[in-house]
This record gives C-alpha cells, sequence and structure tokens, in this order.
C-alpha cells in the first residue's frame, strides 16, 4: 500500500485523491479550510468544491501539510498553476527526497514560462525522473461521481510512470502511461485557452461551425508550438491533447470554458471571475503560452485573441473579426 499526500482539496485534487483512496492507498488530503477538512473527516463530503459526492470513508484530511507528507510516497500537488512556486518554496523541506511528485496542474508559469512539472524540479530540487504529470479528460465532478474516465500518466522515467499508474487504476478510471511530458503537459495547458475561445463563441451565440473551427485550429496551435518544445506529435492525437480538449472546450462542467462564456455573454473579466468561482487557469497561462510561442517564433492566432480580450485590448464583439480576417493558408498537420 502507497502513503499518498494531496495538496490540496480543491475538485480535482479530492477527486484524484478519492481515485486513489478507492485504488486501496492510504490518502491524506491537505485543506487550508478547517470547515472542508471536518466535512471530508466526518461527513465524507466536500461540499465547497464538490457537493453531493460521496467520498471514500478511508480518505484522511487534515489542515497541516507536514502532516499530510509524513511518510509519503507519493505527493500529488493541484494548486493554482500560479501559485506554484510560493507554496512549493514553503513545503521543500517538509518533501522526502525519495517521494515522486505527482503535478495535476494544467498551466504554463506567468514570466518564466515554465510547465509545472519544470517548476517542481526547479523549487524542489526533485529530479525530472521523479516528477510525473496527470493530464486527460478529466471533468472533477465526473471523475469524484466514478464515472468512466482515463488519463494520461506522464513521467521520463517509465518506471515511475507505471508505478503511478498501478497506484490509481480503479474499475472507473484508467490510466496510461507515457514519457512525453512536455506533450502531455503543453497539450493540458493550451487546451484551457481554447476552452475560453470556445466559451467566448458560444456566449456569442456563434454556432457549433465556429466551434469545430476553434477546436480544430486550436489543436494545430498546439502542435506547433509542441513541436518546437520537443514534444511528440503523437501526444496530441491522443488522451492528453484532443481528449482533453474535447472534454474542456464542450462540457459546462469546464471552468475555461464557462469564463469565456460570461466574457461571451458581456460579462468583464472579474465579472466572469466571480461568476465561474473557481480558477480558470486558461485567463492567466494565455498570457505565458502566447509569451513563450513568441520567443520561439510560433503564430497562436486563438491564444492571441484570447489575450486580447482578456486584456481589455480587443472587444468580444471584435474577437471573431480578428480571426476571421486572416489571411487563408493550406491546411496541413501543424500549420
Amino acid at each position: 500500500m502507497n502513503r499518498v499526500a494531496v495538496l490540496s482539496a480543491g475538485s480535482w485534487g479530492t477527486a484524484f485523491a478519492a481515485v486513489l483512496a478507492d485504488a486501496g492507498n492510504e490518502v491524506v488530503i491537505h485543506g487550508r479550510r478547517r470547515e472542508i477538512v471536518d466535512a471530508i473527516n466526518i461527513r465524507h463530503e466536500n461540499p465547497a468544491y464538490l457537493p453531493d459526492i460521496t467520498l471514500p470513508r478511508s480518505l484522511r484530511a487534515t489542515t497541516d501539510v507536514a502532516e499530510a507528507l509524513a511518510g509519503a510516497d507519493h505527493l500529488v500537488v493541484s494548486i493554482p498553476a500560479q501559485t506554484l512556486r510560493d507554496n512549493l518554496t514553503a513545503w521543500a523541506p517538509l518533501i522526502n527526497p525519495r517521494t515522486v511528485v505527482v503535478s495535476l496542474m494544467k498551466g504554463i508559469e506567468t514570466h518564466t514560462g515554465l510547465r509545472m512539472s519544470e517548476v517542481i524540479t526547479e523549487v524542489t530540487g526533485v529530479p525530472a525522473d521523479r516528477v510525473a504529470a496527470v493530464s486527460g479528460p478529466n471533468l472533477a465532478r465526473e471523475v469524484a461521481a466514478r464515472r468512466p474516465a482515463a488519463s494520461v500518466i506522464a513521467c521520463r522515467d517509465e518506471t515511475t510512470a507505471k508505478a503511478l499508474q498501478d497506484a490509481c487504476v480503479t474499475p472507473y478510471f484508467r490510466p496510461y502511461t507515457n514519457t512525453d511530458v512536455v506533450g502531455c503537459e503543453l497539450g493540458g495547458a493550451v487546451k484551457n485557452v481554447i476552452a475560453l475561445a470556445i466559451g467566448l463563441a458560444a456566449g456569442m451565440g456563434l454556432g457549433d461551425n465556429a466551434r469545430a473551427l476553434l477546436m480544430t485550429r486550436g489543436l494545430a496551435e498546439t502542435a506547433r508550438l509542441g513541436a518546437v518544445l520537443g514534444a511528440d506529435p503523437l501526444t496530441f492525437s491522443g488522451l492528453a491533447g484532443v481528449g482533453d480538449l474535447i472534454a474542456t472546450c464542450m462540457s459546462p462542467l469546464s471552468r475555461n470554458r464557462t469564463f469565456g462564456e460570461h466574457l461571451g455573454q458581456g460579462l468583464t473579466v472579474p465579472e466572469a471571475s466571480a461568476a465561474t468561482r473557481q480558477t480558470a487557469e486558461g485567463v492567466k497561462s494565455s498570457q505565458s503560452i502566447l509569451e513563450l510561442a513568441r520567443r520561439h517564433g510560433v503564430e497562436m492566432p486563438i491564444t492571441e485573441v484570447v489575450v486580447s480580450v482578456v486584456n481589455g485590448t480587443a472587444t468580444v464583439a471584435e474577437a471573431a473579426g480578428l480571426l476571421m480576417t486572416r489571411t487563408p493558408k493550406p491546411e496541413r498537420y501543424g500549420v
């Protein structure tokens, strides 16, 4: 039996903790708020993030990070991407050097352009072959409700990926392994930005053709950037690529799609944030993804339009025109 620490008790962190507990691991989840910790321990629920979902009785919660990390074989981190560095700096002295660190986060750090696994390695000193990323079409509420889902566990070291795969397989959750950490993390980060664009289109009532256009060309943007960064192009046709893109762009459970839809209906960015209530990673990561693309000379027009709308340099009404007036090109993979 593995001992797993999960930091922290948001919707996806709680859902994945439940998967790990159902798979037979000893799981301790950290929550900042006492009322959430008490609800998990006493009523086996997380009403703040996953209301009306019954969690495994074996799942234990604590407000003490050191208690959660004590003796952990795996550390699963699920916090907003832009808070990772500061939190890890505080947690690093508590992490056992032999612990495998697992990222559930789907974002690119602002200013540095680093993927989450790169931030983990840089801050903690944990070698890259003991840092993994989980990515795929994993809407937290559906996973917590034990509806069928699959995911990709990406790690440079196949043995580490396989050990984590064995630790989280359940009758309803099917994990696959992959050594392409770059592609898996990039797919997870960029799909949030494309989902914002899909939400904008939905909020404006632009129709299904527009949504199909944005998803298809959004995948091309991701593949272009991935090619430059050394990703395996096949990754983008799998669960961590097109699979995650479809789920995030099409489901009303998606925070990023919902955020974009609020913008498309005329809400401001602060109003959309308040209405969405949970972190939409694509909002802050869109700028860092665009900066990363420009640094490598990669065109990402959908990402560029999303950044313009979020920053207020383009109106929602102008967004569609900015995309549709681009110079037509041949359609080829990655173009």
